[in-house]
């Protein structure tokens, strides 16, 4: 029904009319014209008391509400117009006042994951910027105090000190290139290129690291033709360097690293695979946070900023695709992600 108030007002004056004309037709003795005056005042006066209530007192206040409402939501870019809301005013302002709350709310929600997010942040790159930082700084003063007259002392300690700043400086690269990638200051490049032939180089790259664990590292099967993909090649190669890197790095001796490539029609999936250590179900969804690292002790020991896998994260997100992980622990854990074919 509709919530006008002239409609309002008219079906109102029509029922009250009704009633009085009912009502004196059964009084013994009363007219008909003085029943038809009656109905036609009753009606009038009711009319016009009626909308002049719903119009100036409630409705055109409360439409000064819903126009104000409207101007606060077309200020909020996730204000998203419902065209199928209700013509009642009072309906339509409780309507917009919940989603307007509602969405107040999960900013407010969005917000202290941010402030908790920035704490964390703060509190973790602090800690790693620190580490590094302090134990350069150690064996420097403790050269400076007398150890340097020492050769053997002198060199040990000048290799310790070159190392932590050599992490020092692995850190605050990794952290600006995630900085740039997440502001868009670095834009991909795209390209067409043989995926396998990159894929390659990477194991090249890290055969000397596989041998000293005596771990294999092979493709799935023989791809002897080219594997074209549209991407950034200098992206995707740190990518896979990142994963590649990781598989062996948390891979017991003996273990096998695999990467596997599957046609998906307009897109090739690229797996990486390895059989070592696995990881934790509680652990599996943070592994893309900065710094975040499943066995601390065991990962600041191998080496490494904490940040590889989220750099990969964003990089899958510049290029529309995604990081997705499955892992068993002491079974083995499996990457893949993405890319657009080269054809």
């Amino acid at each position: 029904m509709s919530s006008h108030p002239r409609i309002i007002a008219l079906l109102l004056a029509f029922s009250i009319s009704l009633v009085t004309t009912a009502f004196l037709s059964l009084v013994t003795g009363t007219s008909w014209l003085a029943i038809l005056v009656a109905c036609i005042m009753s009606f009038a006066s009711t009319f016009i008391l009626t909308y002049v209530t719903l119009e100036f007192l409630i409705f055109r206040e409360i439409n000064k509400i819903y126009a104000e409402i409207g101007k606060i939501n077309s200020e909020d870019p996730n204000y998203a117009f419902d065209i199928k809301q209700s013509t009642n005013p009072f309906r339509r302002v409780k309507e917009d006042m919940l989603a307007y709350a509602n969405r107040k709310q999960k900013e407010i929600d969005e917000l202290k994951k941010l402030e908790t997010f920035r704490r964390e942040f703060i509190a973790d790159i602090s800690h790693e910027l620190k580490t590094p930082l302090f134990a350069a700084q150690g064996f420097i003063l403790t050269l400076l105090d007398g150890a340097i007259n020492d050769e053997a002392v002198r060199e040990k300690f000048l290799k310790k000190a070159a190392k932590s700043l050599s992490g020092l400086d692995s850190l605050i690269r990794d952290l600006l290139t995630l900085s740039q990638i997440e502001s868009g200051d670095i834009t991909m490049h795209y390209e067409v290129f043989d995926v396998v032939e990159v894929a390659l180089e990477v194991f090249e790259q890290f055969e000397e690291k596989a041998a000293k664990k005596f771990i294999n590292m092979h493709f799935a099967e023989d791809y002897e033709e080219a594997i074209l993909v549209h991407a950034d090649q200098k992206r995707i190669t740190q990518v896979l360097n990142n994963l590649v890197s990781n598989a062996i790095k948390y891979s017991n001796e003996h273990c096998t690293v695999t990467l596997r490539f599957e046609d998906r029609h307009k897109f090739v999936e690229i797996f990486v695979i390895d059989n070592g250590n696995g990881i934790p179900k509680e652990d599996v969804k943070r592994i893309f946070e900065r710094f975040y690292r499943v066995e601390k002790s065991r990962s600041k020991k191998q080496g490494g900023t904490g940040l590889g896998l989220a750099i990969v994260k964003h990089i899958l997100e510049k290029h529309q695709s995604k990081i997705t992980v499955s892992s068993e622990l002491g079974e083995g854990t499996i990457f893949s992600f993405k890319l657009e074919k080269g054809y």
